[in-house]
């Protein structure tokens, strides 16, 4: 008996020094359930942060976008008020041609005026104009032959009188019509200087627009990168307090079950009379127990998202290049209207599937030694349309 009891007060120290054991590793897991609980309150500060700068860096990519449309209208309705100008600009000319015309016209009758003018000027100084009115009068043969010569003289110097009026307003005419035409062309001239002026400054805030979209998508893309970084690390931390947690408990347990061991072997070596507690059956269940509680795996949430980018984007067809394939081997000279756009690859991955505003889905299969950056080119049948596309900025998303 003696022997027993000797057995039973060492299992009662070793009991105790497990529970002390047990206590000490249950106090490290709580310092890293605590510590875990503040990196996880860090992290959703950070998270919150980061969405907070992305909702505004969306609301600054929307604010460019529309100051880029707004440019582009702008943009827009300057040229086809040049092209109006320049229509009248062509109608005017025809008018200055016509006016023109009209004034050699006028010179020309002022100059015959002003010949016929001089030799009646000359005659008149030669001649008596008294002696003259006389002669052709009292040379009459009768009465109505007197009649009429004295109304051709007067008719001849009434004429005299018409002929410096008429010179005096053809002349003046023609000064009018000088200045008119002046004035006509000095407006245009400065309705088109004018409109040039503008059609500068609008594509020069068309580029700073593009500029500033591509900027803010970056800004954009950036702060989404960090945001899923955070979203990861917060998995992460998650996990760890989901272990920690676990482990507490299985630590809980394990403590109780050795608290009521040592109970009962108190019981007994005061009894005296009961034998040893089988605690290795009950050790073991607990053991079976707590292996079941770490088989425990928290899933990794994955996501992935189509990605957005403005472009600035031309056209090409097989007949503007020397070559027939592309640079992932596509014959575009017999596939002539498949949906494919050259690209720069440190940009849009070749061989990706991408959907072009205006064009449509399209693979990115063929480069260009103009294509880099935020540039594309569009695949089109032949040059006519590839010239007729002209140069955009399309929004491009990239699908897969």
């Amino acid at each position: 008996m003696s022997l027993i009891k000797k057995m039973m007060v060492l299992s009662l120290i070793c009991a105790s020094f497990f529970s002390t054991s047990l206590m000490a590793h249950a106090e490290t897991s709580q310092e890293t359930l605590t510590n875990g609980k503040s990196k996880l309150e860090e992290n959703d500060r950070l998270l919150d942060e980061k969405e907070q700068e992305q909702q505004q860096a969306s609301k600054e990519l929307k604010a460019v976008q529309d100051e880029l449309e707004s440019t582009e209208g702008q943009l827009e309705a300057s040229k086809k008020e040049i092209s109006s100008i320049e229509g009248k600009i062509e109608e005017t000319k025809l008018l200055i041609e016509e006016k023109k015309d009209q004034i050699v016209e006028l010179e020309d009758k002022v100059l015959e005026r002003k010949d016929v003018m001089k030799d009646r000027l000359v005659a008149l100084q030669n001649t008596d104009k008294t002696n003259i009115i006389m002669e052709v009068i009292l040379s009459a043969q009768d009465l109505s032959d007197f009649l009429d010569r004295a109304a051709a003289v007067s008719a001849f110097y009434n004429g005299d009188k018409d002929l410096l009026e008429q010179q005096q307003q053809d002349l003046e005419t023609i000064e009018a019509e000088k200045k008119d035409v002046d004035e006509k062309e000095a407006e245009l001239q400065q309705s088109y200087e004018s409109l040039a002026e503008n059609q500068s400054v609008l594509e020069a805030n068309l580029e700073k627009r593009q500029v500033a979209v591509t900027e803010a998508n970056k800004k954009y893309k950036s702060i989404s990168k960090e945001i899923k970084i955070a979203e990861s690390e917060k998995a992460a931390i998650q996990a760890e307090l989901k272990n920690a947690e676990e482990s507490i408990k299985k630590q809980k347990e394990e403590a109780a079950a050795r608290k009521k061991v040592i109970v009962q072997q108190q019981t007994a070596v005061s009894a005296e009379t009961t034998e040893a507690p089988k605690s290795s059956s009950s050790s073991k269940g607990k053991s079976n127990s707590s292996s079941n509680s770490n088989k425990n795996s928290s899933p990794k949430k994955e996501s992935s998202s189509s990605e957005t980018m403005y472009v600035s984007a031309t056209a090409y067809s097989h007949e503007s290049t020397k070559s027939d394939y592309t640079a992932l081997g596509y014959n575009i000279k017999k596939n002539a209207n498949m949906k494919l756009i050259a690209v720069d690859p440190a940009v849009i991955p070749l061989g990706s599937k991408v959907w072009v505003e205006g064009y449509g889905e399209a693979i990115a299969g063929d480069t260009g030694g103009a294509i880099k950056g935020h540039k594309i080119d569009v695949l089109m049948p032949n040059n006519g349309k590839a010239k007729a596309w002209g140069r955009k900025t399309v929004k491009v998303k990239i699908l897969d």
